[in-house]
């Protein structure tokens, strides 16, 4: 298992409807989420900004693999468009935050 955490932007007036959107999410993406090795999956807000904790199995990198993948992901991510400003950066990659301490 690896932790990840990463961060992205929200438009502003739009934080109600992006907690709106996840309030209702689809059972069928907590599904591919699951089956794509997430688990204690948080999103926090502050303001505009949302910060992400993810557990991923095996590791980060083959689970955003295979939830990338999925036809789900590609539907979630179309709805979302109106509401975030943007997951990636240039090179696809997600802003991802940098462990820097654990307590176990």
């Amino acid at each position: 298992m690896e932790r990840a955490c990463f961060t992205f932007e929200i438009y502003p007036g739009k934080e109600a409807e992006y907690q709106r959107r996840h309030d209702e999410i689809w059972p069928e993406m907590v599904e591919a989420l699951k089956a794509s090795g997430f688990s204690n999956y948080t999103l926090f807000r502050r303001g505009t900004t949302i910060h992400a904790y993810v557990e991923c199995h095996p590791d980060r990198d083959t689970a955003f693999a295979a939830m990338g993948a999925t036809e789900v992901n590609r539907r979630w991510s179309a709805w979302f468009e109106d509401v975030i400003v943007r997951l990636t950066d240039e090179d696809g990659n997600p802003f991802w935050a940098d462990e820097v301490w654990h307590l176990q």
